[in-house]
């Protein structure tokens, strides 16, 4: 999947892992967010995913080339879920649409888990 975008000197196109890339760690430098989630169907068990596996917790569709994302994190216990999933939208909002130069039509926030440290 990509989207492309067209200028007078020709066709950009962006691959889907590189937009997934930049709103993933926009989102990973949000306050209270530990990281990406991937759900193992089989079990039904949440995991945190590694950095290098940053992008199986985005799921992003391109329709005309607006950006839908969806995000499966792990928060941190005693934090505020719906600041921290305001303040992910916006960032991810922002810097996407800085740095791809795509518009961002809707982010959609799924808590798979919370880590509690002791």
């Amino acid at each position: 999947m990509t989207a492309k975008l067209e200028n007078e000197y020709g066709v950009i196109t962006i691959d889907y892992e590189v937009i997934a890339r930049i709103a993933g760690y926009a989102a990973l430098d949000c306050y209270g967010i530990v990281g990406m989630a991937a759900k193992n169907v089989k079990d039904g068990l949440v995991q945190l995913l590694k950095l290098e596996s940053l992008t199986k917790g985005i799921k992003m569709t391109v329709n005309e080339n607006k950006i839908n994302l969806e995000f499966h994190i792990i928060v941190e216990y005693g934090t505020n879920i719906s600041v921290i999933a305001n303040n992910i939208i916006s960032t991810v909002k922002y810097k996407v649409e800085e740095y791809a130069g795509l518009q961002v039509e809707g982010i959609n926030i799924f808590v798979d888990g919370v880590r509690v440290d002791s």
